[in-house]
C-alpha cells in the first residue's frame, strides 16, 4: 500500500466479523497486512445495514493514521457455503433459477433475528412476503431493520410468498443498470 492518503486501492477479502450495534466490523484478506476497518457508514452508503461473517467483499481502502479502512464497498457476495432448502414445496434449487426470478421492489416490515424470521411488503401488493434469516445470511446480510428498502426474489409457497433472495435496494439499483 502507498503512504499517500489519498492513494484507493481495491481489495477483495472476506468479512471477518461486523457488528452493527457497535457500529464497525473487520475484513480481512491476503492483499493487506492487517484487518481492514469496515466502518457502518461505508457499509450504509452501499445500501446495507449489515453484512453477514464471511461475506465475500470487494472495497476501496486507504491507508489513515489508524491504519487501512474502507472508503466504498463495490460487492458483497453472500459466504461461502451449501444451499438452503427453504421447505418440501420449494421446487427452486440451482442459484441460476433462483438468479432468474425478478427482483421486487420491498420494504422491511419487521424482522427478528433471535426469532429467525420476518416479513417485507412488495410495493403495491397487501401480502406479507416471509424471510428467513438463513436466506438473509445467504444473501450476504446479517440483520434487517424495520423500513429498510430492499430488492427481493421471490417464490410462492404453500403458506404464502417467501423471499429465495434479498438484495440492498441500492445493489439492486446498480445491477439493474
Amino acid at each position: 500500500m502507498e503512504d499517500d492518503d489519498k492513494a484507493l486501492q481495491i481489495v477483495h477479502g472476506r468479512v471477518k466479523w461486523f457488528d452493527p450495534a457497535k457500529g464497525f466490523g473487520f475484513i480481512v484478506t491476503e492483499e493487506a497486512g492487517s484487518d481492514i476497518l469496515l466502518h457502518a457508514n461505508v457499509l450504509r452508503n452501499y445500501g446495507q445495514s449489515s453484512v453477514a461473517d464471511g461475506a465475500g467483499i470487494s472495497v476501496k481502502v486507504q491507508m489513515t493514521q489508524r491504519g487501512v479502512q474502507a472508503v466504498e464497498v463495490l460487492k458483497i457476495e453472500p459466504p461461502a457455503g451449501t444451499g438452503f432448502q427453504l421447505s418440501d414445496d420449494s421446487e427452486l434449487a440451482s442459484p441460476e433459477e433462483i438468479a432468474a426470478r425478478p427482483m421486487e421492489p420491498a420494504r422491511v416490515k419487521w424482522f427478528d433475528k433471535g426469532k429467525g424470521f420476518g416479513f417485507a411488503n412488495v410495493f403495491g401488493r397487501p401480502e406479507d412476503v416471509f424471510i428467513h434469516v438463513e436466506v438473509l445470511r445467504l444473501s450476504g446480510f446479517a440483520d434487517l431493520g424495520a423500513g429498510e428498502a430492499v430488492a427481493l426474489r421471490i417464490i410462492d409457497g404453500k403458506r404464502g410468498r417467501m423471499a429465495v433472495q434479498v438484495l440492498s435496494w441500492e445493489a439492486a439499483a446498480r445491477s439493474a443498470d
